[in-house]
């Protein structure tokens, strides 16, 4: 059996980074100097001059504005050990020809940790998989209900990381380029997705399928393959949404909804407008062109974040948690100006529209950026790189003929 020697870093990323360590840090993190190292012996030897070049503006301007020297450092120690990983990942994905392996190995063994989970739902021991979540609306209140966590710090963030391989098996279903197997691990994807009931990460999933839909709409609706696969996906969720509709109407996911759409569900909130409001008022503290600067959240964002949600003392870390919102607390008008820039600019040169895969994760992540994430986040810029490095052409519009419906 053919050893894959990148899998235990791919299955270190995405299921045990976390483990044991205190919150914030990653094993990723503490490998910093081992990637670093090795992406010095493939040939970058600039990648440190290129990181303080484009940092130098914001840590001028933040400095003269005033900030909390050590956490600030400690924080651009932070931003430079994902940058660090970023470049061992694009390095990887570049010059290894088998990261489908991964994809197909991750998967597995996330369907076989998945089951295990499954029989400790009822256990007390729980606590290893699940994480408890309630929500109330009206009369409707549901309590202790479990969504899968796996190893990490929230469900969002475990369904975050199952993104880039629910996107490779949902393309290859709809392309009718899948075997047997690869259709059985899509469900299998898709049951672990169901099961973190994130919101958020699978709204946002639906959304991009339905652009994605739309931007090939010449194509998709005149292909018998994509027509027909795409007419099995939505007779199978029609019949689901019928049947909870009838026989279990305060399900978790109507009421969860419900919540969302009627401005009553916290997480929603806080992860969307919350956000970019306490974004703007503390970032306006400082600067709202340069921001506050990293590591300043802890001390400048902390008090605001805690009267804005009257939060006690007793109340663990805070956080903004929204990727574009915190650029903008961190960074100010600069930051976001430089994020959508570089998000349209490499959209554009790397022709991302030319591959339906890169297309799916392209919309996923950059609709998820105003909803949830954050400014250290390794597996969002995983995405990002993933929709910007065209590793499966076998997705190329140019590599898929589709057969058109007979007239």
């Amino acid at each position: 059996m053919k050893v894959n020697k990148y899998y235990p870093f791919a299955f270190i990323y995405f299921f045990v980074n976390a483990v044991g360590l205190p919150f914030g840090l990653l094993y990723t993190t503490l490998l910093t100097p081992l990637f670093y190292l090795w992406v010095f012996l493939k040939g970058k030897r600039l990648i440190i001059v290129k990181f303080i070049a484009f940092a130098t503006p914001f840590v001028f301007f933040h400095l003269l504005n005033g900030v909390s020297k050590y956490f600030y450092l400690k924080s651009f120690l932070l931003y430079f050990t994902v940058y660090v990983f970023c470049y061992a990942f694009y390095m990887l994905i570049t010059t290894y020809a088998d990261v489908e392996s991964i994809y197909k190995k991750l998967a597995i063994t996330n369907f076989q940790l998945t089951i295990v989970a499954v029989l400790f739902v009822f256990t007390e021991y729980y606590s290893f998989f699940w994480t408890n979540w309630t929500i109330a609306v009206g009369s409707i209140e549901i309590t202790d209900w479990k969504r899968l966590t796996m190893f990490t710090y929230e469900p969002s963030y475990y369904s975050f990381l199952l993104v880039p391989i629910f996107s490779f098996y949902f393309i290859r279903f709809i392309l009718k380029q899948n075997s047997k197997m690869d259709f059985y691990i899509l469900l299998m994807v898709m049951g672990s997705l169901v099961l973190s009931f994130s919101m958020g990460v699978i709204g946002g999933l639906i959304l991009s399928v339905f652009i994605l839909f739309s931007l090939n709409s010449s194509t998709m609706l005149t292909s018998k393959k994509l027509l027909y696969s795409f007419f099995g996906l939505v007779t199978f969720f029609l019949l689901t949404f019928i049947c909870l509709w009838i026989f279990f109407p305060e399900n978790p996911f109507f009421v969860r909804i419900s919540a969302i759409f009627l401005g009553a569900d916290g997480s929603a909130n806080g992860r969307t407008f919350e956000a970019l409001q306490l974004s703007y008022i503390i970032a306006d503290l400082k600067s709202v062109w340069w921001g506050i600067g990293p590591g300043q959240l802890k001390i400048i964002g902390d008090p605001v974040i805690r009267e804005f949600y009257n939060y006690p003392e007793s109340y663990g870390q805070v956080s903004i948690p929204n990727a574009f919102a915190e650029t903008f607390a961190l960074f100010g008008f600069f930051g976001i100006g430089l994020r959508l820039f570089l998000e349209i600019y490499f959209f554009f040169k790397t022709k991302v529209l030319q591959n339906y895969y890169r297309t799916l994760l392209f919309l996923f992540i950059f609709i998820y950026q105003f909803t949830g994430s954050f400014t250290s986040n390794i597996a969002e810029y995983v995405i990002w790189i993933l929709a910007f490095t065209n590793i499966f052409p076998q997705f190329d519009k140019k590599q898929n003929s589709l057969t058109k419906i007979p007239q």
